[in-house]
Formats: structure tokens, sequence, C-alpha cells
């Protein structure tokens, strides 16, 4: 109909995995997407950088962490201290490699934080330098300063390709795309014709820098398949014009170092083996050594029996090429061996074969191990893989079969359905689940698409306003797809490695023996992708999942700029889902990973883009649950200084609300007609208390006045009504209060233009100094301290009285500084 509309199907990793019940193979078993994330930076290198408190002063400091064109850097001194660590950006920060200052007549200086921790300068700068590995100046000056290395690989950019079927010869090819490293290639002169386009991975161990032939003594020749399309003389005038343009199209060197090195081999011609075809990887064949170029190179022919064949299965392998095998090893796996064409019957014999061929099997000794047992993979995970049929489609994958170090994957949604492919887990034709949507290339759907479906969700908290999951989602996604940068793995939208440390302290939520069972780490990759990631690990290693799922989830009332993502969860026999915030750069990783931590009780390190090596920064080691949760715990959703969040988006697959879920519906409802009746008793930053006293803007000295007499009247008499009945909620007695009352405050700044650190710092000098970080957590700045009570300190923070009233006391004493230094 003229004015009707199909809904795109639009395929989504998510609800597949969930509607197949699969999982996603771990990001940390694709070694080489690993490697081509890296940005030429390694933790562990010095450099010098621009002192914040003074630009005209340089301190020397160690990379901790590197992503994309962020870095993590400590300044040296700080040792093991975490806290000053902080992030720049290669591309706008002051940074030289070891060695600038003193070149360019520049000031070294201790910076402030840690001056009294150097008494000689001079001595320490000699002995952190000494055998240093200082960051490379190419990566910090110049034309590369603060690229991806992979980005230096553009369209136009010239390498040289070794032929397969010759490999004493190579010849030029041109970058036609650049897909997260993997390569589209054609050959040098043949302009716009793709029929002999080639895709590799930039790392393939036969792609090469230009001059690499020439400086190892092998032939510059066009392929047999393309020779006879130019005359000789053509084919040397490009090559002249390669040579003339070099410098324009070249790509640096420095960026195949991470290549596999290639080893010495020990075949001899006419040795059998089996192997697997890699232009037809679906089966593995009897093959022959055909001929050894050098102590590097041989051929292998796949067998083939019959008198009147005209072509062969012929291609060039190295020791560590993947898909050939001993002799028996199909047998000894359990696994098919395909007899040669034109062998006789069906049942084939390999003593019968090289007794009837003359030939010898290849040693053992000829193939590296075979087995790998810490790759990752499991049968029916899931990943992204490139049809070795038409390398222009990547399909999606089903583990199948393992063997040893092979994969046996089935491909999805193939143009042409294939058999399964055999593939070694090292393989650089296998990405892991979501790497096509990060490099903006056409992942190929299942033939039944799995679609995102609207969502009806339970509502928990039934007085705050309902916000569809699925809205937040589809919200984020178009302003993701405006943003023309957003798909971009590297660069700032790179997420680091995340490693779970173990030995943290885990705390109530979380279960140490699941928490133990966990990856080393995950990453890196693209931001959201690893998060989501990590915290399902996390929401699936807790004791009660749909409780963790219910913290992490978003706060629909506070600010937030992150990517909303929808995490589920199953708890006995319900599903649960909620939509969670995870940010989308690298820069916000580390704060994120620790805001996340406090959230749920655990040691700030228990996970993020540190590894805890040895002793824990927190010293979490001698935390218990009832220690910890003593200051920290049980004040997730009644924030001071914000917004209290609600839970309206957290959905449960359940018919009807159970009795559990009504109790919980009063006691809400409860809470707000409670907190609606008063100012005292209703969080500082609410909604409430905006609406009321218009605290988001400065409120005036009579209304701040009048507010702060109120909370002292209120406090007075609530003070009358609590029980006595041990040591520990035994009030002050009237000779403490006189004593601690001639202890005046002088203040030097105003209370109410108190920053949070402010607050912080404020709270250290006290006696209350271990509770300095609920104020961090609850960003509780001058304003918001002016009004705490002592009921809304006990119920905010879930303190014991003896402690609020402990604290409450020096809340008092900056009050009564307020008043008599600036009310007035």
């Amino acid at each position: 109909d003229a004015g009707s509309s199909v809904e795109e199907m639009e395929f989504s990793w998510d609800e597949y995995l969930e509607d197949t019940g699969a999982t996603a193979a771990p990001h940390g078993s694709f070694k080489h997407v690993d490697t081509s994330l890296q940005n030429g930076f390694a933790p562990g290198m010095k450099l010098e950088v621009a002192v914040k408190s003074d630009q005209n002063t340089y301190w020397v400091a160690t990379i901790i962490t590197t992503c994309g064109q962020l870095l993590l850097l400590r300044y040296d001194g700080y040792g093991e201290d975490r806290k000053a660590d902080f992030w720049c950006d290669i591309m706008t920060a002051d940074l030289h490699p070891i060695g600038w200052c003193e070149q360019n007549k520049k000031i070294l200086k201790v910076p402030e934080g840690i001056k009294d921790k150097i008494p000689d300068q001079e001595e320490f700068l000699q002995r952190v330098v000494k055998g240093a590995c200082s960051a490379p100046a190419n990566l910090l000056e110049g034309l590369h300063r603060g690229k991806n290395p992979l980005d230096l690989i553009a369209p136009g950019s010239r390498l040289e390709l070794q032929n397969v079927r010759d490999s004493l010869e190579a010849w030029i090819v041109n970058v036609v795309e650049n897909v997260g490293g993997r390569l589209k290639l054609r050959y040098e002169g043949l302009d716009d014709s793709d029929k002999f386009d080639q895709w590799l991975f930039y790392l393939d161990p036969f792609l090469h820098q230009v001059g690499w032939a020439a400086q190892h003594g092998y032939s510059l020749q066009p392929p047999l398949a393309i020779r006879s399309l130019k005359s000789e003389a053509d084919w040397q005038e490009i090559l002249k014009k390669v040579k003339e343009e070099e410098e324009e199209s070249s790509v640096p060197t420095d960026l195949f170092k991470d290549k596999p090195v290639i080893g010495v081999h020990s075949f001899s011609e006419g040795m059998k083996l089996e192997a697997v075809d890699p232009m037809a990887p679906f089966v593995i064949s009897p093959a022959t050594v055909l001929k050894v170029y050098n102590e590097k190179y041989f051929m292998i022919e796949i067998d083939d029996l019959r008198p009147e064949r005209t072509t062969s299965q012929s291609y060039i392998c190295h020791v560590n090429s993947a898909g050939i095998f001993p002799v028996q090893w199909s047998l000894k796996n359990g696994l098919h061996l395909s007899p040669p064409p034109g062998y006789p019957g069906q049942d084939f014999d390999w003593a019968d074969y090289l007794k009837q061929c003359g030939a010898e099997a290849a040693p053992q000794s000829c193939f590296p191990s075979l087995t790998s047992s810490d790759h990752g993979f499991k049968e029916n995970m899931k990943l992204e893989a490139v049809n070795p049929v038409d390398p222009e489609e990547v399909c999606i994958a089903t583990v199948t079969k393992l063997k040893d170090s092979y994969l046996w994957l089935q491909l999805e949604g193939s143009k042409k359905p294939v058999p399964d492919c055999i593939v070694s887990v090292e393989s650089m034709n296998i990405f892991p689940v979501g790497w096509c949507e990060t490099n903006g290339y056409q992942l190929r759907p299942p033939r039944k698409a799995i679609v995102n479906k609207q969502k009806k969700i339970a509502v928990v908290q039934p007085e705050k306003q309902i916000l569809s999951s699925r809205t937040v989602h589809d919200g984020l996604k178009n302003q993701e797809l405006n943003s023309s940068d957003s798909v971009v793995i590297n660069g700032k939208y790179c997420c680091p490695k995340i490693y779970f440390n173990h030995r943290c302290f885990s705390g109530p939520y979380l279960n140490k023996g699941r928490i133990a069972e966990l990856p080393q780490s995950v990453g890196p990759g693209n931001c959201v992708l690893v998060l989501k990631e990590v915290l399902t690990l996390l929401i699936n290693a807790a004791y009660k999942p749909s409780r963790v799922l219910r913290e992490l989830q978003l706060d629909e009332e506070a600010a937030w700029h992150g990517h909303g993502e929808t995490l589920k969860a199953k708890y006995k026999g319900k599903s649960y889902r909620a939509t969670v915030e995870v940010v989308r750069t690298a820069d916000r990783v580390a704060d994120f990973c620790r805001k996340t931590c406090i959230k749920l009780e655990c040691c700030p390190n228990l996970f993020g883009p540190q590894m805890v090596l040895d002793k824990c920064s927190e010293n979490c080691s001698v935390l218990t649950k009832t220690k910890y949760t003593h200051y920290y715990g049980k004040r997730k959703n009644k924030r001071i200084g914000r917004p209290p969040g609600g839970h309206s988006n957290l959905e449960v697959a359940m018919k009807k609300p159970n009795k559990r879920r009504k109790r919980r519906k009063h006691f809400f409802v409860h809470k707000k007609k409670r907190s609606s009746t008063s100012v005292d008793n209703t969080p500082a930053g609410s909604p409430q208390v905006s609406e009321k006293k218009s605290l988001s803007s400065s409120p005036t000295q009579s209304e701040l006045s009048h507010s702060l007499a109120q909370d002292r009247d209120k406090r007075k008499r609530k003070l009358r009504t609590f029980s006595f009945s041990d040591d520990e909620n035994k009030p002050p007695s009237p000779k403490d209060m006189k004593m601690e009352a001639a202890e005046k405050l002088q203040l030097d700044s105003n209370p109410l233009e108190w920053s949070v650190a402010d607050v912080v710092r404020f709270l250290k000098s006290t006696d209350c100094a271990p509770l300095a970080r609920i104020f961090l957590d609850q960003e509780i700045d001058g304003q918001a301290l002016l009004l705490l009570t002592l009921p809304t300190v006990q119920e905010c923070m879930d303190l014991k009285l003896g402690p609020a009233i402990k604290l409450c006391h020096h809340i008092e004493r900056v009050k009564l500084a307020f008043y008599q230094q600036f009310a007035n």
C-alpha cells in the first residue's frame, strides 16, 4: 500500500544469544584483535610530562594503561599509590620522551604531592631513569603523534604480498579498505579491477612493508594469474612509479613488529601428512610435501590420484601454518579423513597408502604442539567468522566441535550454504561478537533475523514515572548513529583491558567463589561492549543476580551521559531485566569501574583497568562484610548529594506481582508521604527539596538560616526520644558537651561555597574521617552538609546512633561557625 511502511529487521546479538541460549566466545581468545588495538605505547614506559599545577615544569611519569590515544599516567615517586593517576590525550597533552627536558633546557621539578618523599631530586631521577624504557619519540611528535598504528594503513597505502603459489616471489598491493586491521588488497597495476582482490589481516605472515622483498633476496614479480594482463615493460614502469611514490604511500615498519615469527621447519620433499585446504577448509585430506624452498617455506599439495586431473590444490606453508597435521591425527581424534579422489574404496588406511606410494610419513617432530587448552573456546559458543568461499562475507558462527587447537564452525546466513569450516584458534579470520558492528562492517545475519522486541515493563516503584528500557535504548541508538565516530573502535572509544582482581574484597552481594572463576581480564575493545560483558559476568557471580541488577540499574532522575544497555538476570526461575548506564569513552572507564564497585559494596579495585599484582592499595584484605557495610552498606537508594534513584525500569517476567511486591509498593508510598511533609527528612538535592527551597540555585541567607534553625530545633526534640540502653547509643554527657562547645571552629571560607572535595577534606580532619568516603560517594557539598540532621544522617547513611551523633556534632560546629562568621 502507498501509505504503509515496513520496519527494517535489525539483528541484535543480545536477543540472538538469549533466544539461542548460547554464550559469546571471550574477547581475550582473539589475540590478533587484542594486538590491533595497541597504540605503540606499553605499560612501564616512561616519559616527561608537564606538571598540572605548574605548566612550566615537568616530571617523569610511568604509563600504567593505554587505550587508543589515551594514556593513564602516574608521576614517579607515588609508588603503588594510584590515587594520583591521571588520563591524558597524546594529541593535546604536553608529553615528551625521556631526556627532552635536558635537551631543551626545561625544568624537571618534583610535584607538590610527593615533594616530602623525594629529598634528593637528582639522585632519584638517576635511579628511576637508569635502564628505563622511554616512550618512542615518533609516537609523541610529528605526523604519527597520537595515531593508532592501524590508522596509518589508509586506503592508498602500499604493501608487499608474498605469492601463495611461489613464496620466493612477491608483488606490490594497494590497500583498498581497512576494517579494523582486516585489509582489502588489490595488486598494483590492476587499477579498478577487483577480480583478484584479497582480504588479509594486517598481521598475516605473508604481508610485509614495501622493500621487504629486496631486503630478503626475493624477486618482485606479479603473480602468474595476472602477469599476462600487461607487458613486461608495463610491469617495470609500474615498479618505477612505486619507487618514486614510496615515501607517500609507505607504512611504518614498526607496525609489523607483532607479526608471528616464522620458525625453521624440518620437512623434506615427498613426506606425507594430513592437511586442510585453506581455500576450502571443510575436510581433512592426505597431502604431500611437493617442494622445499628454504628453511622457512615449503609447498604442499592435496593428494589427487585421478589420472585425468588437470589442476592441483597446492599452496605455500611454513612450520606454523594452520591446517597441517601428522599422519593418523584424524584417527586419534575420532575424525573423518577424506580419501584422495581416485582412491579405491572408502576405507582409507595410512599404512597401505604409504606402502602404495612408497613414501614416508612426516615425523611428529615436524609439527609444533597442537594442543592448546587455554584458548577459552567451548562448544556452542558464538563468534563472527569470514566465509572462506566468499571472503567479503563475515557471518555469525557457532563452535560445533573442538579438537586440540582447532575449531569446527557452522556459518549462518551466508549467501550460499557451506559445510562446517575447520579453523585454528589463532586464525585471523575469526572475530569476537560485536566486531563487525564496532568497525562499521556488515555482518551477515541469520536467515530468520532476531529483532529487538517491545518489552512490557513490570514497575517496581509505582510512584515513579515509568520509562521504558526500550525507549531509552532506542533514543541512545539514534543518538549514536548521528555521531560520525561512535562506531570507531580506536581512539577514545576503545576500552582498555578490565582486570578481575580475585584477591580483593568481594562484598555482600558477590559470591567469592564465583568471582574466583571469572577470567583474569576482559577486553580490550569497544567501551560499551566490554563493560557490558564485565557487568554481565558480575551479575552472574552474585548470590542473588536480580539484586545486583537492581543495584546497577539506571537512575532515571539523575543526570547521566553514558549509554543505556539492557542487562538481564535469572534468579529462582524468573527473568529480570533493567537498563544500566555504561560509559562510552575510555577516559571514564576507570572512574566507572570504581563507582560500580562502591555501588556493590566491594573493594574499589575488585575490577578495573589496573591489575592488583600483590597487595591492594585499599588494604581490603582486612575487611569483613560487617566492618565494610557498617560504613558503606545499605544506602544505595538514599543519596544525599543527588536525587534518590528509582527502579522503575527494572522489569521482571511475571504474570502477577506477588504479595511481597505489594508490600514493597506500600513501603515506597509511605516513604513518599513522609518525605513530602517535612524538608528535614528529605535528602538534600532531591526533587522535593529543590522544589521547596530551590537549592539548585543559591538560596538566600534568610531561607537557609530559617531552614537550619528548624533543623536544629527538630533535632533537639528528637534527641529526647532516643533510648540510652547501652554505651554506644549514649549521647555525650553534659561535661563532654561543655568541653566540645569550647572548641570553636574557625572557618577560612563560607561553607555554602564548599565543594564535595572541601567537605571531604574537613571530615578527614576530624575523628569521623572513616565516613569521608560516604560523603564523596554521595557527592555532598557545602549546601547539602548544612542541611543534614540526625534523622537524615541515620536514614540516608544507615549509621548507628553513636557514629551518627558524633558526625552530627561536627556538622553542628560547622553550622555554628557559619552563623557567627558568614550568616550576617
